[in-house]
């Protein structure tokens, strides 16, 4: 099994012609991140025999020079988020981990699927390509990555992400779940609830080798 036959299953069953023609507009008339050639940036960095952590996002950051493709990261060079920072800060508190840059290509690289619930955004402008048809791409992602793996963490961090957990069988797999890093939610939660040791800690008791979270590319 690999991403492009999930992709070829996928697009048998569900009909995106609709949203391939709002995104063929929408790329020819305004600004839309991530570039076009950097949308499915995710699969491509974790091949799906790689996959062994799922971390669900919102939608790309809509800012110049930030999605790349990759749930939560940004380019080299580009200013951590707030989400982002949260992030760090919590993965320094719970494994003494520092980070510098946000791009999160060697997270993807060790295994971990970055995927944001939506996979494009107009510039400036959040989650505004919300209900063009990529929520019933990515659910179905989720659903095949429970179908075909024996055993993934899945990282649902706040409502949006949490509605995913209806495509997981939890039988095979582990879900993990809090409050989103974003400033308007961490203290309610997020801080503290020490997800990275906890996925390392669900790998090793699977038999797999943990997530180097200090890995660059």
């Amino acid at each position: 099994m690999n991403w492009q036959s999930i992709f070829h299953e996928i697009k048998l069953t569900h009909d995106f012609s609709n949203m391939d023609e709002f995104l063929e507009n929408a790329y020819a008339t305004k600004t839309v991140y991530p570039p076009r050639e950097a949308i499915y940036n995710a699969f491509t960095l974790t091949p799906f025999e790689a996959v062994k952590v799922v971390i669900i996002g919102q939608d790309p950051y809509h800012g110049p020079n930030q999605a790349h493709g990759l749930a939560f990261s940004v380019q080299k060079g580009t200013k951590l988020p707030p989400s982002l920072r949260n992030m760090y800060q919590e993965l320094e508190s719970d494994l003494g981990t520092t980070r510098i840059t946000g791009d999160l290509t060697g997270w993807a690289q060790e295994g971990v699927l970055l995927l944001n619930r939506v996979l494009t955004v107009e510039a400036r402008n959040a989650n505004s390509h919300k209900g063009i048809g990529w929520e019933q791409f990515t659910s179905a992602i989720v659903q095949a990555v429970s179908l075909h793996k024996e055993h993934v963490v899945f990282v649902l961090w706040g409502s949006p992400a949490q509605q995913l957990a209806q495509f997981i069988d939890t039988s095979k797999h582990t879900i993990i779940k809090s409050v989103h890093p974003s400033p308007l939610s961490a203290y309610r939660g997020f801080f503290g609830s020490k997800p990275f040791s906890a996925i390392n800690q669900d790998l090793t008791n699977h038999g797999l080798a943990p997530i180097d979270w200090a890995r660059e590319e």
